[in-house]
């Protein structure tokens, strides 16, 4: 066997429509209900399904809680728009702009927290 790619990975949160509001309204997500009352954030070719801490559907990761999360997106547009808009709809930086490697090569990154904790890291390739 060989693993091609990462299809979704499920994220668990304390309110979906806070996150819904963050992912969708400040980070610009796809939002996309399916199947029964479920709800999905689509980025690229992938999605992130939400699960309310409480209110996971089995099987589930065994300690499934907000917050526990660490994730890097790759983004669109220049990193200093980003962080000027950021900074325009009063999100919390953690640091400035900062070189990384990602899993493609060098990239350039900005790091914040979701209304969970959960950090995010949006890069830029290099």
């Amino acid at each position: 066997m060989k693993v091609l790619a990462l299809d979704h990975w499920v994220l668990t949160v304390q309110n979906i429509e806070r996150s819904l509001e963050f992912y969708g309204g400040v980070l610009g997500m796809e939002i996309r209900s399916f199947g029964e009352n479920r709800i999905a954030l689509h980025v690229g070719n992938q999605k992130i399904n939400l699960y309310e801490v409480g209110s996971e559907i089995a099987p589930h990761a065994s300690r499934a809680f907000p917050g526990s999360a660490d994730m890097c997106f790759l983004i669109s547009g220049e990193l200093e728009d980003i962080k000027h808009d950021l900074e325009r709809k009063s999100v919390e930086l953690l640091c400035g702009i900062v070189e990384r490697v990602g899993a493609q090569g060098p990239i350039r990154s900005l790091y914040l927290r979701d209304p969970d904790g959960n950090l995010i890291e949006l890069s830029q390739p290099m």
